[in-house]
């Protein structure tokens, strides 16, 4: 891995959209720009060099920066609101290329549980608020970490950069990291490129 430019540790609490669902009145993250998207997660990852890395592991965003981390040694912990064959259901494997997530969420899953590296917040399946709760324990075991070590506090979020609405869970998280302290930076979905650090 690169030498980062900046060579305080750091650690990154990671969110971003899920790929976009068939016909989308909207294009966030198209499935077109996966491949575009994994390469500036991955130079970002790179440029950071963080310790560790947190977040969830919906299909998209989420997926591709634990995979991106974890092929560069990066140590990860993944938050889930629900069980881990819950979430599949209904984060993961319900929008287009379902096997190609549910291979890549269930690889990302087995890693992490050998090091005691999944936490399961236990939301109930009908509670509205599961995914802001998943949200905040990403922010505070990110918070917690960086304390207890001494380190930057990084929010890596890839979305195209727009609120969709009352209950956008990204928009949330950005909003929640910069109330935390957090140095937030963006990767976009429609034009991909590295973070400057």
């Amino acid at each position: 891995m690169p030498s980062p430019a900046n060579t305080q540790p750091t650690i990154v609490a990671f969110a971003g959209r899920r790929i976009d669902a068939d016909g989308a009145k909207a294009a966030r993250f198209p499935v077109a720009n996966v491949g575009a998207v994994r390469a500036a997660i991955g130079a970002s990852l790179e440029r950071i060099a963080p310790s560790l890395l947190v977040a969830s592991a919906a299909c998209g965003a989420d997926l591709i920066a634990l995979d991106a981390a974890a092929s560069r040694g990066i140590r990860t912990r993944i938050v889930l609101p629900f069980p881990p064959p819950r979430f599949r259901a209904t984060s993961v494997v319900d929008r287009p290329n379902p096997e190609f997530w549910g291979r890549l969420y269930d690889d990302m899953i087995k890693r992490a549980e050998e090091r005691d590296e999944v936490i399961e917040l236990d939301c109930s399946k009908d509670d509205a608020s599961a995914y802001s709760a998943a949200s905040k324990a990403i922010i505070a075991i990110a918070s917690e970490a960086s304390a207890a070590a001494s380190t930057q506090r990084v929010a890596l979020i890839a979305w195209e950069g727009a609120s969709r609405g009352h209950d956008d869970a990204t928009k949330e998280f950005a909003n929640m990291a910069e109330h935390s302290g957090f140095n937030v930076l963006s990767i976009s979905t429609l034009d991909p490129h590295p973070v400057a650090w």
